[in-house]
């Protein structure tokens, strides 16, 4: 058997053909449909509030949670921490996890304002975060309002279940911790984070997120990632749009600078719906409106309409995982997207909307370090 070279991201659907190859070991990370039947001396882990520590046999043994008040007549093992409370201006660590190993798969449902919780992810010994986002816009649900969302990496379900698949490998040791970042409100969290402790091969890369904001986008660019060094390869898109003027918007290209790229990149799209595997405006053309749609790999799963009143925006979410085309880099990578839409007479308008992204990519540690989060004022959503 060859062995497998794993792309970072280890694909659920189609683990044995990862960069053409034929999977050799198995060591119960990538685990799918193309080899669910082969065993495995992975050991699978889950933490919650019911088992902080994720411990074998320790799951249950509670006596004390949010859960007292409902399971006093109970007793032991009835569900009596099923949740933390995380005060304002506070900072809870989810998991702390001792390697080697791999997250697949987290769920979660916070309460509060999703823009002022913060998720932050650590690898090994680092002491700065790889993932550093807002929850929401980590999940996809910038707005801060629900919308289904249906996708191989993300998923988003009634009534605010967020579930996130990508597989986060980690050597040493995993830290996730969640900050409320509000003045005033305490905020509940239901969590549960699945993970396996297993060898993790050599050529694995580290997940990392981040999240950027123009708002206004006065330069009619967002710049969507910047200052990576380290060889890897971006995996995904996530944008929270709102167009601040009538007409389309969405003409905009997508720039993919690689290694070296100056004033011009080598991947360079054709327009915002294009790269969301769209056309023509997102527009279902019998109805003439903005349709919705989830796909494994790209969607448009969240249109906000004007109501005539207070909400007065046309706002959008939109996802785009590079789960079968990742993009490669050896030393550095830069992406950005044009804020463009449509003048009268048929010229193009450089617009000034209000665009959020985050951004999914594998890479070496170590990398360089994150631009601050905007303030809480400029992360709000009004």
């Amino acid at each position: 058997m060859k062995k497998i070279v794993l792309t970072g991201l280890l694909v659920a659907l189609c683990p044995w053909f990862l960069n053409g190859q034929v999977a050799g070991d198995f060591d119960g990370i990538d685990v799918g449909l193309e080899n669910l039947y082969r065993l495995s001396d992975a050991k699978t882990r889950s933490i919650s509030p019911e088992n902080f520590t994720g411990e074998k046999g320790k799951g249950g043994m509670a006596t004390e949670g949010t859960g007292s008040k409902a399971s006093r007549d109970l007793g032991q093992g009835w569900k009596v921490s099923p949740s933390v409370r995380i005060e304002a201006g506070a900072t809870f660590t989810m998991a702390e996890i001792e390697g080697p190993g791999a997250i697949q798969h987290i769920w979660m449902t916070p309460s509060g304002n999703w823009r002022f919780t913060i998720i932050r992810i650590y690898w090994d010994d680092e002491t700065e975060p790889s993932v550093e986002c807002p929850v929401g816009d980590f999940f996809g649900m910038g707005w801060g309002e629900y919308a289904k969302l249906t996708s191989l990496a993300v998923n988003v379900n009634p009534g605010s279940g967020f579930n996130c698949y990508w597989t986060m490998p980690f050597r040493k040791k995993c830290r996730i911790t969640m900050e409320n970042i509000s003045e005033a409100d305490a905020m509940y969290l239901y969590y549960q984070i699945d993970y396996v402790l297993s060898d993790v091969p050599d050529d694995a890369a580290y997940l990392h997120a981040r999240f950027r904001r123009s708002n206004p986008d006065i330069n009619s660019i967002h710049t969507i990632l910047d200052g990576v060094k380290g060889k890897g390869h971006y995996v995904g898109t996530y944008l929270a749009w709102q167009v601040n003027n009538n007409r389309w918007w969405g003409e905009g290209e997508i720039k993919f600078y690689l290694d070296g790229d100056k004033e011009f990149p080598t991947i360079c799209g054709t327009g915002t719906e294009d790269y969301f595997c769209g056309s023509y405006n997102f527009e279902n053309q019998k109805e003439h409106c903005y349709e919705e749609y989830n796909t494994p790999y790209a969607g448009l799963h969240q249109v906000i309409r004007p109501d005539g009143l207070y909400d007065s925006q046309q706002r959008f979410g939109m996802y785009r995982w590079h789960i079968k085309d990742p993009v490669r880099f050896e030393k550095e990578i830069r992406v950005t997207i044009q804020d463009l839409g449509w003048r009268s007479e048929g010229k193009y308008l450089k617009q000034q909307s209000d665009i959020s992204s985050v951004v999914f990519w594998y890479q070496t540690e170590p990398h360089k370090t994150f631009p601050a989060l905007p303030s809480k004022e400029d992360l709000e959503v009004n």
